[in-house]
Order: C-alpha cells, then structure tokens, then sequence
C-alpha cells in the first residue's frame, strides 16, 4: 500500500512540475524554472520508491495518464485552453486504458 502512497506522490509532482514548465515562460522566469526540476526529481524519486512493489507497466500507465489528465484539467480550468468534447472524450479513454491494465491480472 505504501507503494501506491509514492505513486500518488510521483503524480501530484510531476503534474507540479509540468504546471511550473507552463509558468516559466520558456526557462525565462526564473523561480518556476528552479521549481520545475526540484518536482521532476522528486516525481522520479517517488515513482522509483513507487516501483519496488508495483509493475513498471502499470505504475508508469498510472504516473502519466493520471497526470495527463490532471494537466489537461489544469489547462482548462487555469490556463484557458479550449474545452472541447474530443478533449474530454480522449482524457476518458486514457483513464479506461490505465483502468484496463489495472484490471489485466498484473500481481502487486
């Protein structure tokens, strides 16, 4: 279970990380650019702890499609890109793809 705790971590990191790519304007600001690489190596840090019990085929299916879909949330909600129903549509298909793996018999 503590596995699932570093994962969920490596997430909320990562999608920290990606945010902080997004503010930093292309490396031109600054505090986000340091921010950017303090959460990446922490996300690897806890994806790596992540993966002493769990399948790298289904921690890594989770890290990215759970942050892939918090980022393109983040983007809608934060940033004012477009809401569209293929976006949402496709978010929902990455869900059901790391659901799927999730389900596909893989031992913890």
């Amino acid at each position: 279970m503590q596995s699932w705790f570093f994962l969920a971590g490596a997430i909320a990191l990562e999608v920290a990380g990606t945010t902080s790519m997004k503010l930093s304007q292309g490396f031109t600001k600054l505090f986000p650019s340091v921010l950017l690489f303090v959460f990446y190596a922490g996300s690897f840090a806890a994806l790596n702890f992540a993966l002493k019990k769990i399948e790298v085929s289904i921690a890594y299916a989770v890290w990215s499609g759970v942050g892939t879909a918090l980022i393109a949330a983040i983007g809608v909600l934060f940033f004012r890109e477009t809401a569209t129903a293929l976006k949402f549509i496709s978010i929902l298909l990455i869900i059901a793809g790391v659901v799927g793996l999730n389900l596909s018999g893989a031992q913890q």
